[in-house]
């Protein structure tokens, strides 16, 4: 598997909330609110240069809000489906925004195995998951892909 390492400033994004307590599919659920409703948004949308759309994010956290990975074995948290918008940005009623702090990020290809490959590439190279993993879409190529936090300290201990 192919990753690359990217440095990303911080970023917001407004979009649908649910939690893993809504049940199996509630993150499909989520993108389709957000997908139906996204005129109520798009005028809020992050824009790249030529115009297109900066990107579209599922933020996850753990319940408390930490931007920390989920719990229970990355079983049980929160899930934000939306867009990236300006920092300045205010949710419209039935949308939340969430901040992203800056961090460093392993980027891995989506796929059915990305995730687990990741978390051990991750440990492989001696490495932390420092906080939530984020699914992100890129708009122009319609590429999916996840990024992973990561300190790259050497010598901490790795708890995956």
């Amino acid at each position: 598997m192919e990753y690359k390492i990217v440095n990303k400033p911080a970023f917001s994004v407004i979009g649908r909330l649910g939690s893993t307590e809504a049940g199996e599919g509630f993150i499909a659920r989520l993108w389709q609110q957000a997908n139906e409703n996204f005129p109520q948004v798009a005028p809020l949308a992050k824009k790249n240069p030529d115009g297109s759309f900066a990107g579209f994010w599922g933020l996850m956290s753990d319940m408390g809000m930490n931007f920390a990975p989920w719990e229970d074995g990355f079983t049980r948290g929160l899930y934000l489906a939306g867009v990236e918008v300006e920092s300045g940005a205010e949710a419209p009623e039935g949308w939340v925004k969430w901040d992203a702090p800056a961090r460093e990020y392993l980027v891995a290809p989506a796929g059915p195995e990305a995730f687990s490959l990741a978390l051990e590439h991750i440990k492989e190279q001696g490495w932390t998951l420092s906080g939530a993993v984020y699914d992100f879409t890129d708009p122009g190529s319609g590429e999916a892909s996840q990024y992973f936090p990561i300190d790259k300290t050497y010598g901490n201990e790795v708890s995956l």
